[in-house]
């Protein structure tokens, strides 16, 4: 009796990896172990940079922060500290935010520090 395999499931599986490779560079669309390896790469990537999508951001909201606490004659850490003893509870992401968009709100927030 002849093998049986089950070519439908297994062309079904490659095409559906090499329909998510389209569009890369040269053999990584469409040759099956290179398009494959590559695929599995890329999600191994992607979870790395979600996690550092988050790292990124908040270092980048602290430099924002820092840059328009100086300007009101006050460091970043000591606009923090000071706000932890004020109870004001806000944020990095809203506070970088006020000190892009809003610099009013945010040297009214840099008093309330600074009264602490």
């Amino acid at each position: 009796m002849p093998r049986s395999v089950n070519h439908v499931a297994s062309r079904a599986r490659r095409k559906r990896i090499l329909k998510l490779t389209r569009g890369y560079f040269g053999a990584r669309k469409n040759v099956w172990t290179v398009a494959k390896n590559t695929w599995e790469k890329g999600l191994q990537y992607a979870y790395r940079d979600r996690k550092n999508k988050k790292r990124n951001f908040r270092a980048l909201w602290i430099q924002r922060i820092n840059a328009a606490a100086r300007l009101e004659g006050m460091s970043y850490s000591r606009l923090m500290g000071g706000l932890h003893k004020a109870g004001i509870e806000i944020n990095r992401k809203v506070l970088a935010d006020l000190a892009m968009n809003h610099p009013e709100a945010f040297k009214a927030v840099v008093e309330k520090a600074k009264s602490a």
